[in-house]
């Protein structure tokens, strides 16, 4: 089967199952072996601006009938898809359902589009288990679902026992400028590792919040892991929080337990390495529970200092980031 997957979390639970997509997005670089693969895709947002730039620029898109991404139709048609894999969660995260719509009325091939819309981990697997059935690796998806299910029950384990009291205030930020509280997911990998998420519900999508809501919060635990951006370009856009009226005063960073994440690879990337994203925050949230986190996945925000100033100025990613 000719699959072409159009978001990195697509890509990944591809090849989670054992198979390779004949093409991908502009966006997609994991497996490393996929880095290689024809690109159907390009952002026209500049990835290397700073995130108020990016935030702008989407704006203006959006008032626009061009769309964030475009397609390579031409490409497409070449690649003769009998599967494109795409999503409906967002159309500023990734080329969504209604790009590649429009695509494929353009080319003669008729592949079957399969859309991913999670909001949740459940949906995540869920998505595992449909991808494997359209592509006869419904056994194999199976699988990988218990797989990853274990390590998620191998983490609630560990805190089950956690009292109200001892779990902190967490708030995850998914963009710096403006200010937006991490949705979706992220509540439940906040709560499986031990820690109250307040400021959003399970399911709830990423939204701007105002300054003054985040401070009243008082978060006794700050994790920045910004959509589409890696552990340097964070580092470059650490002041969107820092030079912020009131930063100095919550809880977090009084107790120095404010952390900067890679957004791009792991919290926002709805595919299996939000388990890793789960096991990364678990010791962040209850460092007396858990070893780690990797420092490629995450490390203490005063770290980032360190990060800018050996930056290159690009994410670590296959081609233009965006959010």
């Amino acid at each position: 089967m000719r699959i072409v997957t159009t978001l990195p979390s697509a890509t990944e639970l591809v090849a989670a199952l054992g198979t390779e997509p004949v093409g991908v997005s502009h966006e997609c670089d994991y497996p490393p072996s996929v880095a290689s693969l024809p690109s159907i895709t390009r952002s026209r947002i500049d990835a290397d601006a700073s995130s108020e730039e990016i935030d702008r620029q989407v704006l203006e898109i959006g008032e626009t009938d061009d769309g964030v991404y475009e397609v390579d139709v031409d490409l497409l048609e070449e690649l003769e898809p009998d599967l494109i894999v795409t999503q409906g969660m967002c159309d500023v995260c990734a080329v969504d359902e209604a790009v590649i719509a429009d695509a494929v009325a353009r080319i003669d091939a008729d592949p079957d589009v399969l859309t991913v819309d999670p909001h949740t981990v459940a949906d995540v697997l869920d998505d595992l288990e449909r991808i494997g059935r359209a592509t006869d690796r419904e056994e194999r998806a199976r699988e990988v679902r218990a797989e990853l299910e274990a390590r998620i029950d191998a983490v609630r384990n560990r805190t089950a026992d956690i009292d109200d009291g001892d779990r902190p205030r967490v708030a995850v930020f998914d963009w710096t400028d403006p200010a937006m509280i991490a949705g979706h997911w992220t509540a439940e990998l906040v709560e499986w590792a031990g820690g109250e998420y307040g400021l959003a519900d399970v399911g709830q999508r990423s939204t701007p919040r105002e300054w003054e809501a985040i401070l009243e919060y008082d978060p006794e635990l700050v994790v920045v892991a910004p959509c589409g951006f890696g552990l340097e370009q964070t580092a470059t856009n650490r002041t969107d929080l820092t030079d912020r009226e009131g930063w100095d005063e919550l809880a977090a960073v009084r107790e120095d337990r404010v952390w900067a994440m890679d957004g791009h690879h792991y919290l926002n990337r709805p595919g299996p390495r939000l388990v890793d994203t789960l096991e990364a925050l678990s010791p962040i949230v209850h460092p007396e529970r858990f070893d780690g986190p990797p420092e490629s996945v995450a490390v203490p925000f005063d770290g980032l200092e360190e990060f800018a100033s050996n930056a290159s100025g690009t994410t670590e990613t296959r081609a233009d980031q965006v959010p």
